[in-house]
């Protein structure tokens, strides 16, 4: 029986300040609006609850905007906050463009040619923002929402005047693009799906923080991640990641912006993917988990000056 776990945030003292005396609100006019919940479920019972209450403990004292998709085959488990909020999506999108090269290649019955495999596993494993490029203008914005048309991915939009980083992307549309990537479908082969996942687990070591922290020795890991600077909303800092093993099949999607520095942001992420890893799999030696990097590194992505 699936179990559904909600808490609560207390609700805003409804009352205004005005010339220093609190003054009840009058009746009829709406409370402020409260700060979304993390909300889970799961077929394991207890998991939700154990869950709900860490990611949220993980998110209490941090400061920006986070959303946060988790889902676990295994226990058929899924965690969801803010997931229809959108986001810059800087270097996370590469994911999404190799998954439209494949799909357009499989529609030909075609492999990719040296020059695509090259500049697809520069990509991914370094982040190569010139490659990136390369495959957009290649690909078009039109077989790129051909393809988020086929996968289901109706929420995210592609940066218009090849500002590929500038693409808005939201969790629930990454949960799903993680879906195909680790389970048969009939948008990507299984040949493209292992493709992209051994890409993703080749990542350099610089690139390797966020969602795989605190991942334990035996669960394989994939992941992408991308960050960016903005006058507005400060960094966004993202991470997309597919585990599999210690008797579990999951996917985690953390996006965030208003993030004070980089690193900040990167905190964030990898404070409520311990969070995860933990509660999923709480035999695991600490000893065994994943530590990335202290001195994580990305890409930045072009955008427009204004």
């Amino acid at each position: 029986m699936t179990r559904r776990i909600s808490i609560r945030a207390a609700r805003v003292l409804p009352a205004v300040v005005a010339a220093g005396v609190l003054v009840p609100v009058a009746a009829g006019v709406a409370p402020a609006a409260t700060t979304p919940q993390v909300t889970c479920t799961s077929d394991k019972a207890g998991l939700a609850a154990k869950l709900q209450k860490d990611i949220t403990a993980a998110l209490a004292t941090r400061k920006g905007t986070v959303a946060v998709g988790l889902h676990d085959r295994t226990t058929n488990t899924t965690c969801s906050l803010r997931a229809t909020s959108s986001y810059d999506s800087a270097s996370v999108v590469k994911v999404t463009v190799l998954a439209t090269l494949l799909w357009d290649a499989k529609k030909t019955n075609r492999y990719l040619t040296t020059r695509e495999a090259n500049l697809a596993t520069a990509m991914i494993t370094k982040s190569d923002n010139a490659a990136t490029t390369s495959l957009w203008k290649q690909l078009g914005t039109t077989k790129v929402k051909g393809f988020l048309k086929a996968a289901g991915m109706t929420r995210t939009v592609p940066g218009s005047g090849g500002y590929w980083g500038l693409t808005q992307i939201n969790v629930q549309d990454e949960q799903k693009l993680l879906s195909l990537v680790t389970a048969k479908n009939s948008v990507l082969s299984d040949n493209s799906r292992a493709y992209i996942l051994k890409l993703m687990g080749k990542v350099v070591s610089s690139q390797r923080w966020g969602t795989p922290a605190g991942a334990p020795s035996s669960v394989a890991v994939h992941v992408k991640n991308g960050w960016l600077e903005r006058s507005t909303h400060g960094w966004r800092v993202h991470s997309i990641g597919a585990f599999l093993g210690g008797g579990h099949d999951y996917t985690i999607s953390v996006l965030t912006h208003g993030n004070s520095t980089m690193s900040y942001g990167v905190d964030t992420i990898q404070a409520v993917a311990r969070a995860i890893h933990k509660d999923l799999t709480p035999t695991a030696p600490a000893a065994s988990r994943y530590t990335p990097t202290s001195t994580p590194k990305e890409t930045f992505v072009a955008v427009p000056q204004k």
